[in-house]
């Protein structure tokens, strides 16, 4: 997700008076200006989707360990908002394709090859497919 678009959100959270909605995108937008104070550069879209991803993996802890019924609820929510801006992650037969094609285009063997594989996978998704299905897959596929 672009930042503008981040901002953009933002605002239509708070003309619809969502404040669930609001409320956690303005909690990525806080974390995304600190990268943008802290580190002195330019935010692009790489910072904005790894924030969403990172506060959704926190919501997530936060509701394993919630002990309010309440709390859960609205996490879950959140969770879900969050899920609606995040790029979409490459699995099943896609995923398969994609690992088939890296390790041909790698020539990639042995077991000791996992590493360039997967290390590429992330390179051509930007990280976005399920880690362990595909170690498993490409694990099966080499020797």
């Amino acid at each position: 997700m672009q930042y503008e678009k981040l901002q953009e959100e933002i605002k239509n959270a708070m003309r619809a008076h969502d404040k669930n909605r609001l409320s956690i995108l303005r909690q990525v937008h806080g974390e995304v200006k600190n990268i943008e104070v802290n580190e002195r550069r330019d935010i692009v879209e790489a910072d904005v989707d790894a924030m969403l991803k990172q506060t959704g993996e926190t919501l997530e802890g936060s509701i394993k360990a919630a002990t309010s019924e309440e709390r859960t609820a609205m996490l879950k929510e959140q969770v879900a908002i969050l899920e609606e801006y995040l790029p979409k992650q490459v699995s099943g037969d896609e995923l398969i394709a994609l690992i088939e094609k890296t390790i041909a285009d790698l020539g990639a063997e042995t077991k000791r090859d996992m590493g360039k594989v997967m290390g590429a996978l992330t390179a051509a998704t930007g990280g976005n497919f399920d880690k362990a299905a595909a170690a498993k897959e490409v694990g099966s596929r080499l020797a």
